[in-house]
């Protein structure tokens, strides 16, 4: 498998995201969307950031037990239901994801929603990777 992340000049500086991620490998893993849901299914965190960070684990954990790493993510989209915090708390959501999946960014996306599915959830992060 090899990922490639593309960031070209012409373009604004990718902080925290890849612009382009070109990706070759036999597997490809669809992540469904994981809000702060814990074992028993209730949404755990009440701040964007505590939620954040549960959502993001709760992702990977989907992407190990395929087989996968934080580095084979390809792409991955976030779900907030108020984009202006999501902002506000943006340095601190770069510390957690760094922390947890390090600094190979995948090709992201932030998208506003009016809510999700769990209505206390604030954050919902779903995904695609390639695995060898």
């Amino acid at each position: 498998m090899s990922v490639e992340r593309i960031n070209p000049a012409e373009l604004s500086p990718a902080t925290g995201f890849s612009h382009a991620v070109v990706a070759t490998g036999s597997r490809l893993v669809f992540l469904a969307g994981q809000t702060a849901l814990d074992g028993a299914g209730k949404v755990v965190g009440e701040t964007l950031p505590e939620q954040f960070e549960t959502a993001l684990a709760n992702l990977l954990s989907a992407l190990a037990a395929a087989g996968g790493a934080p580095a084979d993510l390809a792409r991955v989209t976030v779900y907030a239901v108020d984009v202006a915090a999501y902002r506000v708390h943006a340095g601190e959501l770069g510390r957690i994801w760094r922390r947890l999946a390090g600094r190979d960014y995948p090709a992201m996306a932030v998208v506003g929603a009016v809510r999700l599915w769990d209505e206390a959830a604030l954050v919902e992060l779903d995904g695609v990777a390639i695995l060898p």
